[in-house]
């Protein structure tokens, strides 16, 4: 069991289990294909890091698109008792949006953007 800080207050956060973090994928994906997002790039974090189980790289069309594609994935997320937080970073400017979920990170790129950081690359490399 992990802490987290919530409203200034410590909770207790359950992992979820690879299966519940198949299906969160499996969701997070379906949602992203509905929406027209391109290029969806999924990278698997094991023997890699410990901040997620995956991260899912995604681009929108444009600052719009990347931030419908974020607030979709929230809005769908927000009711599951299974995802401890969701934390959102970038829907201000929507050229790079963020979305933490825990054991999955979603990034959500416009085109010229993606290009830049390029991070299929950058976690291919064994760390």
């Amino acid at each position: 069991m992990l802490k987290q800080a919530v409203n200034g207050e410590s909770t207790d956060i359950y992992p979820i289990s690879a299966v519940q973090v198949d299906v969160l994928k499996k969701e997070i994906l379906e949602c992203l294909e509905e929406n027209h997002a391109e290029n969806i790039q999924i990278i698997s974090l094991a023997n890699k890091s410990n901040i997620a189980d995956y991260m899912i790289v995604a681009t929108g069309r444009m600052s719009k698109h990347t931030v419908a594609l974020a607030d979709k994935i929230m809005c769908k997320m927000k009711n599951r008792d299974d995802i401890p937080f969701i934390s959102c970073e970038g829907i201000r400017t929507g050229d790079w949006v963020l979305v933490d979920l825990g054991d999955i990170i979603v990034h959500i790129f416009k085109p010229e953007i993606r290009e830049i950081y390029n991070l299929e690359k950058m976690w291919s490399i064994v760390l």
